[in-house]
């Protein structure tokens, strides 16, 4: 991922040359900048925070694995203990065809 797109990045204030447009209805404007006005901020910059905000999260969501203590530990388990495989098993084969080229075989 490119700096540019790295979550949480932030670019100068003065340097904004893209830019976003919405339509709206006129219930959602004045829900957002009751939002707006309740945080001192202008509608622009409240929706451009929060809009980044939910972008991070979501990217977040969609590239992180998180697993509960339990999975974690057996997880762990079973890096550090592996099943053994039979030879003929398709797991075992698809691991030598990976080694080999990787050079590792």
């Amino acid at each position: 991922m490119s700096d540019k797109h790295k979550p949480g990045r932030t670019e100068d204030k003065r340097s904004k040359p893209e830019r976003l447009e919405a339509r709206l209805t006129r219930e959602q404007k004045e829900l957002l900048q009751w939002a707006a006005d309740l945080e001192g901020r202008t509608v622009t910059d409240f929706v451009v925070s929060h809009a980044q905000e939910a972008a991070v999260k979501t990217i977040e969501e969609h590239t992180l694995i998180k697993l509960s203590r339990e999975d974690s530990i057996a997880f762990i388990d079973s890096l550090i203990n592996p099943p053994a495989l039979q030879p003929d098993a398709p797991l075992a084969r698809a691991i030598s065809r990976y080694k080999e080229s990787m050079g590792l075989a």
